[in-house]
């Protein structure tokens, strides 16, 4: 596995460790629909939390949450309307992004509630 793909899945397991610390139910992840493909999907009381993990060995090219483009919002609400309808969940859904980047010998995770929103 390529060095970046080992990162990415470190990063999605922090992340999940990290929702898990805080009170949130891991429902899936990696769930694909088509061409998008969503990290985690947790809830934590009626909330449906879509998770968007962006992890990065350093913060020199940039914070990780501002590797998230337009595409991949658009693709992650196409795929989430398919999950909340094939599920028939009656809940409210909101996108988050929890930005990981290696600081020194430790990773600095941050969670950014209402990332983004869609219409």
């Amino acid at each position: 596995m390529a060095e970046h793909n080992e990162l990415g899945k470190l990063g999605e397991e922090l992340a999940v460790a990290y929702l898990q610390r805080n009170n949130y139910a891991i429902l899936e992840t990696n769930w694909s629909f088509q061409k998008a493909e969503i990290d985690i999907i947790a809830q934590k009381d009626n909330v449906l939390t879509i998770v968007e993990v962006k992890t990065r060995s350093s913060i020199e090219f940039g914070l990780p949450q501002d590797f998230v483009k337009p595409k991949k919002i658009q693709l992650l609400v196409k795929a989430v309307n398919e999950y909340v309808i094939s599920n028939d969940l009656d809940v409210t859904v909101r996108f988050d992004i929890i930005a990981i980047h290696k600081d020194t010998s430790d990773y600095t995770i941050e969670h950014i509630e209402d990332a983004f929103y869609y219409f």
